[in-house]
């Protein structure tokens, strides 16, 4: 299930939930809701990524990261296809569940089949990373794909679905995760692009190179605190600057990568990174409900 994922996944509740703080009467059982939603298509997504990497060869003897399950031989691939439906199934009752709750009168509800169908199209970009013969994160677009998932459709979505309501500044933190998350894929895409270009798999680092990578990366973390010094500009409260605590350990890790050139030692800073992103988000949605 790759635990040390979850972090990140709850960044994108926990910033939505932030911007949605005092908008809803039943705040703490809606974001229960999408906090659990989240946690399961997370879970579904990593299920999915070792069995469509295995299926295809790119899980082998040479890959640099973390042994993955079917790669050890710890479940056979039935058992992993089983678990990934199971997931689906449950990401799916849980999402209905919380759209239930959130909107009332379904049947007359737009907004309920709007959220509906981004809850399938998540339960689908969860699975299509790497399974079957379209797999995007196989051709350079799962940067993409996460940014919009993680940053748009997570913080934003759930923006929505607490509040019922719109808001045009809460595209700035989702912006913010999104980079950040993306940032997130792309040290994993660097940390594996030798193996990944020799099995087949065209992400973005081996379309671009690791020099080019390293650019691209800075970027994403430049472009995420952007985001988030632009909406605090907008936000009256002295709190805020609690938020730039963890930019600590963003400057720290952007030194590092500037530095290195060894695959293997890329590993660690996917944790600094995913950390570091809850960290800002725990700050941020305590600081909203101080304010």
């Amino acid at each position: 299930m790759r635990l040390r994922t979850l972090p990140l996944a709850l960044s994108t509740s926990l910033t939505g939930g932030a911007m949605a703080w005092g908008r809803s009467p039943r705040f703490w059982e809606l974001l229960g809701l999408v906090v659990l939603t989240t946690l399961l298509l997370q879970i579904l997504s990593n299920l999915a990524n070792d069995y469509g990497d295995y299926v295809k060869g790119t899980d082998n003897e040479e890959r640099v990261g973390p042994e993955r399950a079917l790669q050890s031989g710890a479940i056979s691939k039935k058992a992993m296809r089983n678990a990934v439906i199971l997931f689906a199934l449950g990401s799916l009752a849980s999402g209905i569940l919380l759209l239930t709750r959130a909107f009332e009168g379904v049947a007359q509800n737009a907004a309920f089949w709007i959220m509906l169908g981004v809850g399938l199209l998540s339960v689908g970009a969860a699975i299509k990373y790497t399974v079957g013969k379209g797999a995007y994160g196989y051709s350079g677009l799962g940067d993409l794909f996460v940014f919009v998932f993680f940053g748009i459709v997570g913080v934003a979505g759930t923006f929505f679905v607490i509040t019922g309501t719109w808001n045009n500044f809460v595209l700035l933190p989702a912006a913010a995760v999104g980079c950040f998350s993306a940032a997130v894929l792309n040290l994993n895409n660097m940390r594996d692009h030798i193996n990944d270009a020799a099995s087949g798999k065209n992400t973005l680092v081996v379309k671009i190179g690791l020099d080019h990578a390293k650019t691209y990366h800075i970027s994403l973390i430049f472009a995420g605190w952007a985001c988030l010094t632009a909406l605090f500009m907008h936000i009256d409260s002295k709190l805020m600057l609690l938020i730039y605590l963890p930019a600590i350990l963003f400057v720290r890790h952007v030194k590092f990568v500037l530095g290195n050139n060894e695959e293997a030692r890329f590993d660690p800073e996917l944790k600094k990174i995913a950390l570091g992103t809850f960290a800002f988000s725990i700050l941020f949605f305590l600081v909203a409900l101080l304010s």
